[in-house]
């Protein structure tokens, strides 16, 4: 038997990643103006309901397209808020880690520990954004071989 010819194959062209972030939150539509104002994300897209909730939106940051929408409990999507925190960490790598988490803590997030120089060359900053995603900004302050990080990590942890 021969296999149905019928229906051609559609090569994947889509510019988007293969792997995509969607970020869930209360009230994403100010979440927007954060990521941009502070993180320099540029919008791409919204889709809004006549409610003014926030169906899909999208950003590019760091390469990445970040997908936001608020919440939708009835289909059983929320965002860290109402799950009683994030179980994710967003890694953003920037220019300057201290003016960034000052903007980040100036519009709203919190540090959650202090700004630090870290045993494998980066130095970062975690923060909580008003939205309760998790961000770890980091910039490479050290070029650190990977046998040397092994050796500072097992220092650090009492290896």
């Amino acid at each position: 038997m021969k296999p149905d010819t019928t229906v051609a194959m559609k090569k994947d062209v889509s510019p988007q990643p293969r792997l995509g972030i969607q970020l869930v939150m209360k009230n994403a539509t100010a979440a927007l103006t954060f990521y941009s104002q502070v993180f320099g994300a540029e919008e791409r897209m919204r889709l809004v309901e006549p409610s003014g909730r926030l169906g899909h939106a999208e950003m590019l940051l760091g390469g990445v397209v970040l997908s936001i929408a608020d919440e939708y409990p009835e289909y059983g999507i929320v965002g860290p808020q109402s799950r009683g925190g994030a179980t994710s960490l967003l890694n953003l790598s920037v220019d300057d880690v201290d003016a960034m988490a000052q903007r980040a803590i100036a519009a709203g997030a919190v540090l959650e520990r202090p700004i630090k120089d870290e045993f494998y060359g980066d130095r970062v900053a975690h923060i909580q954004d008003p939205f309760g995603h998790r961000w770890s900004l980091s910039m490479r302050i050290e070029e650190v071989s990977p046998e040397e990080m092994q050796r500072r990590f097992l220092k650090m942890v009492g290896g």
